[in-house]
């Protein structure tokens, strides 16, 4: 069963994605095997995304490209902006997804056993709060075990 973690209550969706990558390729480096982080999200938040991953650190390098790029499948981090599309049906092999976007996965059994980490990231965009907590009810519907880190009491 996959783990699936809601990060909530997050101000800058997309900085606080460069530090949560970071922090999972860095889990990697210490041992914890990570082969491959996918982020889906909508086209405008992942342009924004790839451009913020080579800016937002001097000294973290974190190797990232779309998933229709041809070097996709030896990528440990790649971009996607639809679930349905056969580039995301063929990763060879995928640990870790995060969603950044606001619609529900079409097929949420599939990515629960695929993927053996999930972790959706809701912003304090009214919005996206309320698709956050539909997507929430689904997993619990499926029975699965879910983690909430509630970033506003670490401001």
């Amino acid at each position: 069963m996959a783990r699936i973690d809601f990060h909530s209550n997050v101000g800058d969706k997309l900085e606080y994605v460069c530090r949560l990558i970071r922090k999972i390729w860095s889990a990697t480096a210490e041992g914890h095997p990570v082969r491959q982080i996918v982020i889906v999200g909508d086209k405008g938040d992942l342009q924004k995304l790839d451009s913020l991953l080579w800016t937002f650190s001097t000294t973290d390098f974190l190797p990232h490209c779309s998933i229709n790029h041809e070097a996709a499948a030896e990528t440990p981090i790649v971009l996607a902006d639809d679930f349905a599309s056969t580039a995301f049906s063929q990763i060879p092999h995928a640990d870790v997804l995060i969603h950044i976007g606001v619609k529900m996965p079409p097929d949420v059994l599939g990515l629960v056993e695929r993927f053996p980490r999930i972790v959706e990231v809701v912003t304090v965009n009214e919005a996206e709060r309320l698709a956050g907590r539909e997507r929430f009810k689904a997993y619990r519907a499926l029975g699965h075990e879910l983690h909430n880190f509630d970033q506003s009491k670490s401001a």
